[in-house]
């Protein structure tokens, strides 16, 4: 397994096969090719044998360059369980520790429930919300009229 940063040239690999990671939900118009092609310094890809198999999107915040934002994460369900997430995601705290951040914040979908799991295991505390969704703190029409979602934040330590 080899771990990069990602090129813009990666869009397309990554793009054609988002949705099916999802489980079918349409996941794809929330990644525009721009995160490609802006962001390649703070996101990172896992290939093996020539193949995606996990990918990470974040960028430093340029309102708060004191923060870090994870736009996207992804890792192919066969090796969901190959510790992918985490590499990537240490990948991430190293950059964002390196250009002077101290927080890096992700959101998710009250439905995604291994995701709110993971980020939690990760070291990732649920922001006090607006709502409540299954005992889990949300913040209502956060992406929208109807698009409620938990967020997350993340203490770097030195």
């Amino acid at each position: 397994m080899h771990f990069r940063h990602v090129l813009e040239s990666d869009y397309i690999p990554v793009i054609s096969v988002i949705d099916d990671w999802w489980g079918g939900r349409p996941m794809a118009d929330m990644l525009p090719k721009l995160f490609f092609q802006h962001f390649q310094d703070t996101s990172f890809v896992a290939e093996q044998d020539g193949q995606i198999i996990g990918f990470l999107i974040g960028f430093v915040s340029q309102t708060y360059p004191e923060q870090a934002y994870i736009h996207f994460i992804g890792v192919h369900p066969e090796h969901r369980k190959d510790g992918i997430a985490k590499r990537l995601y240490g990948m991430f705290f190293d950059k964002a520790r390196e250009k002077g951040c101290e927080i890096v914040r992700c959101v998710t979908s009250p439905v995604n429930k291994t995701s709110i799991a993971f980020h939690t295991r990760m070291g990732f505390r649920i922001d006090q919300g607006t709502g409540e969704v299954d005992g889990v703190q949300v913040t209502a029409n956060y992406d929208g009229k109807g698009h409620d979602r938990v967020l997350f934040v993340k203490e770097l330590r030195p």
